[in-house]
């Protein structure tokens, strides 16, 4: 990993539709100074309410990673967080005029495309690392974290549903940007046909299409071009693992055994971390 701050080089757009909220929001994202994290602005309110990203500004975790502050929200951060955490961006000021980051085509693969075509720039301060030293473990029922000592970031996942599609899959990555961006970044989102209707009725899945996500019936796939990978949804929860760690706003260096997770526990997880 670089061990200066990073942050993009000239500001970037982009519009797409909100997840959940199924609203049209265009988000800006602009060069951050030294230590200054990433932070989300609501532009379409008229105090511009800022929302940093850090653990504990997570508010809700429901299908999803909000963070919020003084009751303003920004929902559905965690593929944007994976994309600044997989090229090294430490800090950015992102600008929304509505109260979800788009979803784009459902990974972070947009997100990569648009921080690389704004380019990179190294500031002069060094960047902060979280080291594991000893072993920290978190269960919730059959769903586990393990955080081991390493001399490297790498995460272990497994995902085990009661669908034929998705029945005991394992996936190991050893983080580098370049290996991020290839083997992850492009990975999307799923959901089941089958509680879609439920979603909705709880206002949420609002923006969801087979244009955003991998949706499966009971037996196959619906999205006409299949899967981007073989095992696209592991890589798709090593995703949000990363988003959800980028949360930390500084680098982990250890190893990330991961049965089953979710949003919920990989909070509590982070709690655990700080507090450790």
């Amino acid at each position: 990993m670089d061990i200066r701050q990073r942050t993009i080089r000239n500001e970037v757009s982009c519009t797409g539709i909100g997840l959940h909220s199924g609203q049209m929001v265009h988000m800006t994202i602009k060069p951050g100074p030294p230590d200054h994290g990433i932070k989300f602005v609501r532009k379409d309110i008229p105090s511009h309410p800022v929302i940093k990203a850090q653990f504990n500004s997570v508010v809700d975790t429901n299908l999803s990673t909000t963070i919020g502050n003084n009751g303003f929200k920004v929902s559905t951060v965690e593929h944007l967080m994976a994309a600044f955490f997989g090229l090294g961006i430490d800090n950015a000021r992102v600008e929304l005029d509505g109260p979800e980051v788009p979803i784009m085509d459902g990974s972070a693969g947009p997100f990569i495309f648009l921080l690389r075509s704004s380019g990179l720039k190294e500031e002069n301060k060094p960047k902060r690392f979280i080291i594991v030293r000893e072993p920290l473990e978190i269960t919730d029922g059959g769903r586990s974290i393990s955080l081991l000592p390493s001399n490297e970031l790498r995460i272990s996942y497994t995902i085990d549903f009661s669908h034929p599609l998705l029945r005991d899959q394992t996936y190991e990555h050893r983080f580098s940007a370049k290996d991020f961006v290839k083997e992850i970044s492009r990975a999307r989102t799923f959901g089941f046909l089958r509680d879609i209707e439920t979603l909705r009725a709880n206002g949420l899945a609002m923006g969801g299409s087979l244009d955003n996500a991998i949706v499966i019936d009971d037996f196959r796939i619906l999205n006409e071009d299949g899967l981007r990978y073989r095992d696209e949804f592991v890589r798709h929860k090593i995703l949000d693992f990363i988003g959800d760690l980028a949360i930390l706003g500084c680098p982990v260096i250890g190893r990330f055994v991961v049965n089953k997770s979710g949003h919920s526990l990989n909070q509590e997880m982070l709690k655990k971390l700080v507090q450790n």
